[in-house]
């Protein structure tokens, strides 16, 4: 029977039908007929000789023969059947070559996939083993006597049987293992093969039949342990020895010598490839050509050679005449021998007629080659889809070839497995390389490394961004270490490297569906190759995905011979497209491209031309999604008029506006997209941010606030497609940092412009990026600037905004000039659009099918989406596993912001086998149920292109999970059951953004600065099991399982910690909170969690000792004051690990720290043994700040004397540490923040009310009673008077400056807090600390109250200073600040005079700037705005310095965020008001740093506050100065007028 037809006839397709009918001699004209009238395997059972004489116009005797073969084959089928055993389960996967089903469960869900690195290695292995146990494929013989083929063996793969002679011209068999003898040497070996093919040779012209001989292949007579006809191989290690030996045709013949020489053609040595070995191995065959012209008429006989161990010699058996029977070489015995001779004659005459039937045979059948191209690349559509990814796997390409290659420059390529090292300087890279950007890898790039996460090995690699070029065999330009090297050594080196990148890529990155695999055979495949072909079929279980194509036949063959043994003969044919020029599959691929080739893309220019975006400059701005002038014009006209309807229905039906759709719009293929009323008005904002403005910022920023799903991005979509042509506008990816994006934005701006102070405006959408990322970003691109020293009024980057937000109409109130709302309520005009375009729409879909627009129309009204979705939801199954999907999707989308789920893990929870690529999406929509179709939207993401689904609008989840639940179950019980879904939570594409998003439903908290509605201790899902469904209980097993399912993650320990505390379930507080820190020591969050565990516990205790009626003893107290210890030590570490991070700051354990010391004092003041006697709090004072233990307290309190006392200390550094860290910087809260009351967290959103109030009341605890205080000062002790001091808000440098902005009494309170200082301060030597409150304190008096009494002189505060210590190392921050202040020289000094106060504010300044970096840590200076206390007026001695305060009533009107904006752009500055106030002092900038006018023995450079204002040019300049605890800052930088160069107006920066 033919190769490859082994399985029953029924199943044949029409091309084994042709097949099997040409091993029975059946004309090709008839084969050719039957293949026309599609007779496959079926219909071949059902033929009579009629219908083949009539319908196929056949000739009696071929149809006989047909019927009759057909009757043969059918009943030995029957009879194998019979006899056969059955195949065990591995035989039968590999027969059946269908991808297995995972295990499943009893509720027919999959069991869980294992998804680490050691489960792929082991799931691949075992694959591989599999094919080797069942790997005993048949192959084909190497094509009979063709020359300059190029042929493999695979071993272990098993030819057809040996055989006899056929009809003369198919040639007959033998096969001999030779293994011994290949040993052997030169003589030895040659005799042995001289013999054996000379005996066949003889067998075979004798009979006048066509034959091979096969060293290397096993004859089972021979070789037990082995299949008959299996391919092994022999070594060859010298080819000449096996070509030499055939010399012995001379000796072995005594007649027609030459004609033997004919017939017997030279050994072929055909190459074994085994997977397993790098040795090299061979299979050497010999043809035996018997001609007719040469043979005629001719017996041969032969004298074996054979080496004759006894003599050591070669020696010559008797001459005999040999013929082939059957699968034999036999003598012709003498009695035959006279019949053998007499029918030479028929045997010439039927050799004769093989021949001639051979040369006149019917031309091959004509495949439509441009068709199976279309239809293989397309998997049966009608375009290629632009998100489906390819993989290349190529070798050299021809010049002519790299002609051709416009096809590949659209095709969505992720990676390309170059097997050529001079690609890169002469191949298709260098060629690629011209048009797109790549980035260039080896194999060795593809390994990862245990700790790395999938996510963070494809942004290291830039995966999905640019395509990534594998040099598989080194590369011929590097210099680095990747030489190229053959075959065997590529085997031995690069083999594993090759294994691991397409296993990471097939099991881990890309899902099976989204991509194919295509092998460009341009040139001769080597074994690397084939080795590709085999790791690519292994790992995506089976060829639906991959792709031949492949001009040469020659070539082809051993790439067909290769891969027939995986998948077989037929289905190679199938994938694979031979014959066809690279110039046709150019053509051929082009016309089902949605792109033109080789389009161009536009940019405007500041001169309001136009330019020429290249592609490959595109792609290096990979972090931008650049909108061009003439964006979609690319897209093929015949791919508009296919797919126009789908993109609209897409979007109305909800998903995200594309670009297309305002392109369809704009070019009335369908309907203009509405304008909403937003959209004006971000216009408008915008039209006027464009407006020349000298005092223009380089960066400036328009937000919009929208409602979840209400069309923000749409309305800040259309305000870039319709800028466009006037503004450079892209969208930000988000993935990339603001580095990078910066970088990008700047090179977009400056693309083909002349003058980097004339280009276009760039607009970037930040889209759904947090405050941080904003700010980051508008940093960036403001020293970027300042580096490309862009004139300051120049407007560069624009960046709009779009953000989620619950509240976004007060967003918008806050700051009109800046923000933009978009919210689901309609105005009357907005409605009149919607209802006009909805029943357009509706003419053309049911309702049902543009869902989101219909809701959208309605304003999303509580009542209609309740009525939706009960219609919605009626009759569905709620125990389907469609609709436990619908319900898992529903509780993400719920409390998950842009939550989804990937359609590989829909697939995987509904048991879906996806055979075949073409079927997968239909086969996936047809498994959903009529609800799911209708709500699922199906989302694409922009980056991978993977597919996942969400439901159509998160108020649709909302509500579908509240109707789908029901009564039955709770939203705790669903989130448990999606928690133990192991089929999601192990399933491995899509693995990561899974889990983050299941993370997020349990830890993440809601945050009104990110757009939630309000401010949450624990995450939504877990506040609504507490509070809804009012059950700590089910939320702190949900937790736990949690804490489990994500391997002991610390995080949520911490999480559980908090809960269990929150209901005053201390001890597994503490127990979860230990378990966490056990985790992460060192994390500062972690340990302030563990101490506000103790914290909680003591206040709970200090209640219940209030509450009970309890006397307050000491022994009644020990156990609360001992877990209030507890807490201040652990609050102790938080500040410890917290100094010791240099990425984060994190100040909760000093603010904790205080609160808990405060609450602390409160217990010990209110004991019996103080509160009931007279003098009580002086005992109190007494214990704590001296070494007197009272009698009452000493036993009971015993463990915790040491630390009471020394509480005061710790207490008042803590306080210390917070004053100097508000000091340094900006105290108010973010513009984008919301100041609320009580903060989640123990964050404190009014700061320096709470340090003045803390202050106050630690103070007050360690002073005696306020009245008694004020009229007995002389009696007072100075720890005493301090302490007062600390009560009336003069503790610290922050709580007094404080009263500059809460006035309440401010100026009485000063003058008492002096009042309690010495008369005579210079005498009085008090500390440091001391002397700059004092100071302080008559700055802010004379700031309030300039005539009042108490002020003195500056001259005598600046003699005080000289108290601070000589090394200006040991002087506190605040010192230094004031040495600044108060030496700054006024203009009445001497030039001495000025020069020693220069000296000493440049010493102070010194030793400040090292101060402030050390503050800083990592952080970027834009996180900690520096704050600046004060600016230098225009007065005298104190009345020189303004604070801030004194400019309010300048913008009093404006809200926080517009004030701020307003100083930023420089506006407030020109306030005559200000001007009238403020100082003005020279300098000058030289190379970009400002210099002081006036030292005249050092230059003092000066930091400006708003660097973009300096001028890039040296030139003179005036400013104002302002007061900081980094130094002084130069602020509203004005060019002076006689200064100005020629090309430049005078500018205010």
């Amino acid at each position: 029977m033919a190769d490859g037809l082994e399985q029953s006839p029924k199943n044949w397709t029409e091309s084994q039908v042709s097949t099997w009918l040409r091993s029975i001699g059946v004309k090709e004209q008839y084969i050719e007929r039957l293949f026309e009238e599609e007779v496959d395997g079926k219909i071949l059972l059902t033929l009579d000789e009629n219908f083949l004489k009539e319908k196929i116009c056949m000739k009696s005797g071929p149809a006989h023969l047909i019927i009759t073969k057909r009757d043969e084959l059918n009943s030995q089928q029957k009879t194998q059947k019979k006899k056969k055993p059955q195949k065990t389960d591995l035989e039968q996967k590999n027969n059946q070559r269908s991808i297995t089903c995972p295990p499943t469960t009893s509720e027919g869900v999959s069991a869980p996939v294992p998804v680490t690195d050691q489960d792929v290695l082991e799931e691949r292995q075992t694959a591989q083993t599999q094919y080797t146990l069942t790997s005993q494929e048949d192959c084909k013989p190497r094509p009979f006597d063709q020359e300059g083929i190029d042929y493999i063996y695979v071993k272990h793969r098993v030819l057809q049987p040996e055989s006899g002679a056929f009809n003369l011209i198919s040639p007959c068999h033998e096969f001999k293992s030779f293994a011994v003898a290949a040993a052997l040497d030169r003589t030895r070996l040659q005799a042995k093969f001289a013999r054996e093919v000379l005996k066949f040779a003889t067998g075979c012209m004798n009979i006048r039949s066509n034959g091979t001989i096969h060293f290397g292949v096993m004859d089972s007579k021979e070789d037990a342990g082995y299949v008959h006809g299996e391919v092994i191989g022999i070594p060859v290690k010298e080819k000449d020895i096996y070509v030499d030996a055939l010399d012995y045709i001379e000796r072995s013949f005594s007649s027609d010598k030459e004609h033997v020489r004919q017939c017997v053609r030279p050994p072929r040595f055909i190459e074994v490839i085994d997977r397993e070995s790098t040795e090299k191995m061979y299979v050497v065959e010999v043809d035996i050509v018997p001609s007719v012209g040469i043979v005629k008429s001719k017996v041969y006989a032969v004298r074996l050679p054979n080496f004759k161990e006894s003599a050591n010699k070669v020696e010559f058996e008797k001459e005999t005449i040999l013929r082939r029977v059957g699968s034999k070489t036999e003598p012709v015995i003498d009695k035959d021998l006279s019949d053998f001779y007499v029918r030479v004659k028929d045997r010439d005459a039927q050799r004769e007629e093989a021949e001639k039937n051979k040369f006149f045979s019917a031309p091959g059948f004509c495949q439509d080659l441009g068709r199976k191209l279309t239809m293989l690349t397309t998997s049966g559509k009608k375009f290629l889809e632009k998100e489906k990814w390819f993989i290349f796997v190529t070798n050299k390409f021809k010049p002519d070839d790299l002609c051709n290659i416009d096809w590949l420059l659209n095709m969505n390529i992720f990676c390309v497995f170059d097997f050529d090292p001079d690609s890169k300087i002469s191949g298709l890279c260098s060629k690629y390389l011209q048009h797109h950007a790549a980035n260039l890898h080896s194999l060795q790039s593809y390994r990862m490394s245990s700790d790395s996460s999938i996510k963070e090995f494809t942004n290291n690699l830039h995966l999905f961004e640019e395509t990534s070029w594998i040099f598989c065999n080194g590369r011929s330009e590097f210099k680095g270490n990747e030489t190229p090297c053959d075959e065997m050594t590529w085997i031995k080196t690069k083999m594993t490297f090759l294994r691991e990148s397409v296993s990471l890529i097939c099991k881990q990155i890309l899902p099976k569906g989204t991509f194919q695999v295509i092998f460009l055979l341009t040139s001769p495949v080597e074994k690397p190759l084939l080795h590709t072909f085999y790791e690519f079929f292994t790992d995506l279980e089976g060829h639906e995905d991959i792709i031949c194509i492949c001009e040469s036949e020659k070539n082809f063959q051993r790439w067909q011979s290769f891969a027939e043994g995986s998948c077989g003969t037929e289905t190679v044919n199938n994938f694979s497209v031979v014959g066809m020029k690279m110039s046709h599959v150019n053509a051929t691929v082009q016309k089902i491209q949605p792109i033109k080739a080789c389009a161009t893309k536009h940019l405007p220019v500041f001169v309001k031309g136009i330019c020429l975006l290249e592609t490959n400059k595109e792609e290096q701005m990979g972090s931008l999604e650049i909108l061009t002038v003439n964006h979609c014009d690319e897209t093929s006209k015949d791919f508009i008029n296919e797919e126009k309807a789908n993109i609209e229905h897409q979007f109305y039906r909800g998903g995200r506006v594309t670009w297309l759709n305002f392109w369809l719009a704009e070019h009335k293929y369908v309907g203009e997209v509405i304008e909403r009323d937003a959209y004006r008005d971000v216009s408008k904002l915008l039209k006027e941010v464009l407006r020349c403005n000298a005092d223009q910022t380089l960066v400036t920023s328009i937000n919009i606030y929208h409602h979840p799903g209400s069309g923000g991005s749409t309305v800040a979509r259309q305000v870039l497609w319709n800028n466009r042509q006037d503004l450079r506008c892209a969208v930000v990816k988000l993935s990339y940092s603001a580095a990078v994006v910066a970088q990008h934005a700047v090179d977009l701006r400056e693309y083909e412009e002349k003058d980097p102070q004339t280009c276009l405006p760039v607009l970037l959408l930040i889209e759904d990026s947090d405050k941080e990322y904003l700010d980051n970003l508008r940093n960036e691109l403001e020293v970027a600037c300042n580096t490309k020293r862009i004139q300051y009024g120049t407007l560069c980057f624009i960046l709009l905004s779009c953000r989620r937000s619950h509240d976004p109409e007060t967003r918008c109130k806050e700051s009109p000039l800046q923000n933009v709302s978009v919210t689901h309520k309609l105005s009357a005009e907005e409605k009149r659009k919607f209802a006009g375009k909805r029943e357009v729409l509706e003419e053309r879909y049911e309702p049902l099918f543009i869902l989101t627009f219909v809701l959208m129309s309605e304003e999303f009204t509580v009542e209609y989406v309740q009525g939706f979705v009960r219609h919605l939801l009626q009759d569905i199954d709620h125990q389907s596993v469609v609709t436990r999907l619908i319900r898992y999707v529903a509780l993400l989308n719920t409390y998950v912001h842009n939550s989804f789920i990937s359609q590989s893990h829909c697939e995987a929870l509904l048991a879906l086998n996806m055979y075949m690529e073409r079927f997968r999406q239909h086969k996936f929509e047809k498994s959903l149920s009529d609800q799911a179709k209708l709500v699922f939207l199906h989302l694409r993401d922009d980056k991978t292109h993977i597919e996942s689904i969400r439901i159509i609008h998160p108020l649709v989840a909302k509500e579908i999970l509240q109707q789908l639940l029901g009564n039955q179950q709770t939203h705790c019980s669903l989130a448990m059951d999606l928690l133990c879904e192991n089929v999601l939570f192990e399933h491995r594409f899509g693995r990561e953004e899974y889990l983050l998003f299941l993370r997020a439903l349990f830890i993440r908290r809601s945050r009104i600065s990110k757009g939630d509605e309000y401010d949450s201790f624990f995450s939504p899902l877990i506040e609504h099991v507490c509070g809804n469904e009012k059950s700590s209980h089910n939320a702190i097993e949900l937790l736990k399982e949690a804490f489990e399912r994500f391997h002991k993650d610390p995080f949520f320990a911490q999480q559980l910690a908090r809960l269990h505390y929150t209901y005053e379930k201390f001890e597994e507080a503490k127990h979860w909170a230990e378990t966490a820190a056990k985790q992460l020591p060192n994390n500062s969050y972690i340990l302030d969690t563990k101490g506000q565990v103790y914290r909680k516990w003591f206040q709970a205790k200090y209640k219940a000792i209030e509450n009970g009626n309890i006397p307050i003893t000491p022994q009644n107290t020990a156990d609360a004051v001992e877990t209030a210890l507890k807490a201040l030590e652990c609050f102790k570490e938080c500040e410890r690990a917290a100094d010791a991070d240099m990425e984060n700051v994190n100040s909760s354990g000093f603010f904790a720290e205080v609160e808990v010391g405060c609450s602390l004092l409160k217990l010990i003041s209110s004991l019996q043994v103080f509160a009931n006697r007279a003098n009580g709090h002086s005992e109190c004072m007494k214990y704590l700040l001296t070494d007197y233990i009272p009698e009452e307290i000493e036993d009971a309190w015993e463990p915790f004397h040491a630390h009471l006392k020394n509480l005061h200390k710790t207490m008042q550094d803590a306080l210390e540490w917070i004053s100097e860290d508000l000091s340094y910087f900006q105290t108010d809260i973010g513009a984008d923040e919301e100041e609320i009351p009580e903060s989640p967290e123990e964050k404190i959103s009014h700061p320096l009310k709470w340090l003045a109030k803390k202050s106050a009341e630690y103070g007050k605890y360690f002073s005696e009673a306020y009245s008694t205080a004020l009229l007995q000062p002389p009696n007072l002790t100075p720890l005493q008077k301090r302490m007062i001091i600390y009560h009336l808000g003069g503790g610290n440098v922050t709580s007094i400056l404080s009263k500059l902005t809460d006035q309440r009494d401010a100026v009485c309170l000063l003058e008492n807090i002096l009042s309690l200082y010495p008369s005579n301060p210079l005498k009085a030597r008090f500390g440091q600390r001391d002397i700059v409150n004092y100071i302080v304190a008559h700055i802010t008096l004379n700031c309030l109250s300039p005539q009042a009494p108490k002020v003195v002189p500056l001259k005598d505060l600046q003699a005080l200073c000289h108290q601070f210590p000589a090394d200006k190392k040991k002087c506190l921050p605040s010192a230094l600040f004031l040495l600044t202040l108060l030496f700054w020289p006024e203009d009445n000094d001497t030039d001495y005079e000025k020069e020693t106060k220069y000296e000493i504010v440049q010493s102070a300044v010194e030793h400040m700037e090292k101060g402030y970096w050390t503050k800083m840590k990592d952080i970027p200076q834009r996180k900690r705005r520096l704050y600046t206390h004060f600016f230098l007026g225009s007065g005298n001695g104190l009345d020189k310095f303004v604070h801030k305060r004194k400019f309010e009533r300048v913008t009093k009107v404006f809200s926080v965020s517009e004030k701020r904006m307003k100083w930023f752009r420089g506006e407030a500055w020109k306030k005559p008001e200000i001007a009238k106030i403020l100082k003005r002092v020279s300098g000058w900038t030289e190379d970009g740093v400002v210099y002081l006018e006036g030292p005249q023995k050092w230059k003092f450079s000066m930091l400006p506050l708003h660097v973009p204002s300096v001028p890039h040019s040296n030139e003179n300049i005036n400013f104002y100065l302002g007061f900081t605890f980094r130094g002084p800052v130069a602020c509203n930088i004005v060019v002076e007028k006689n200064s100005v160069s020629l090309n430049k107006d005078p500018v205010a920066c």
